[in-house]
């Protein structure tokens, strides 16, 4: 790292893990991601989660707090104490996700309870986004308890959904009404694969949908940690077949990226109104 180098970290606070990344923002060039990382909460504290996970990042980085010059939240993270500064989510996706893949010009995060659709520019400006209502069918937590009643790892279904022969209809309105679908299937012996396809059909018609009422063309980038299921995503490509649906192999710590990077900005426009201080003075 260079003299010059001001450190930022980025803390992704979300309903079930938490994602941390450090950059390294030079006075002149281009940003660099120097190291990212994630824990599952597990019905633990997140503040404890958060906590622990900065410590581990940093420990990879090899660096100490007092190196950092900004902490940026985003997701539930305004709860942590030691933070800096806090972003909105819909900003820190769309600048992680630009910065992992400058090509595309919206991101699609799919979390733990929430989806949504955000359009930005090349300088990461959000444009326009919309978000999945309040029910829970389109959503990473609807997928886990699925996964459960089925009796297979979350890891395990993109693979699975892939074997599929003939994917089962499954309700996209509503999740009990999904969830009720899915134990009929069980009991008319529609295989588990049939059955996790036909899920990931209904959820990737709502974010059609949702891509669409935001004005998506071109590149999108998945972000959140539904961008590991490769079986969402192929259902994605062949319902958007006109958008270019792409995916980052740190696409779930886009929004920490993102975090990281507005904070960098950040510090590094104070450090400037600083100096400019001191020399008027």
């Amino acid at each position: 790292m260079s003299a010059n180098d001001l450190l930022s970290c980025g803390i992704d606070v979300g309903t079930s893990a938490v994602k941390v990344a450090v950059v390294a923002c030079p006075e002149d060039g281009p940003e660099r991601l120097l190291t990212t990382y994630a824990e599952r909460l597990r019905r633990r504290d997140p503040l404890e989660v958060a906590e622990a996970c900065y410590d581990a990042v940093l420990a990879q980085a090899g660096l100490r707090r007092d190196q950092l010059s900004y902490v940026a939240t985003t997701g539930e993270g305004e709860v942590v104490g030691f933070r800096t500064g806090h972003f909105y989510g819909m900003t820190t996706h769309a600048r992680g996700g630009l910065f992992l893949d400058p090509e595309v010009r919206a991101v699609l995060d799919i979390g733990a309870l929430h989806t949504r659709a955000v359009l930005m520019d090349e300088r990461a400006k959000v444009l326009s986004y919309r978000m999945t209502s309040q029910c829970a069918s389109g959503s990473g937590q609807f997928l886990e308890n699925i996964c459960r009643y089925l009796g297979v790892t979350i890891d395990e279904i993109g693979p699975l959904s892939r074997q599929a022969t003939a994917p089962e209809t499954c309700s996209s309105i509503c999740a009990v009404l999904a969830e009720t679908d899915v134990i009929n299937m069980v009991s008319r012996g529609i295989t588990v694969p049939n059955i996790l396809r036909g899920i990931h059909d209904s959820m990737a018609g709502r974010y059609q949908k949702l891509l669409a009422s935001a004005g998506a063309k071109g590149a999108v980038l998945v972000t959140g940690g539904l961008a590991n299921d490769i079986g969402l995503v192929a259902a994605l490509r062949d319902l958007a077949p006109d958008l270019d649906v792409r995916v980052h192999q740190l696409s779930a710590h886009a929004g920490a990226i993102g975090a990281a990077l507005w904070g960098g900005f950040r510090a590094r426009r104070l450090q400037r109104r600083g100096r400019v201080a001191r020399g008027g003075s």
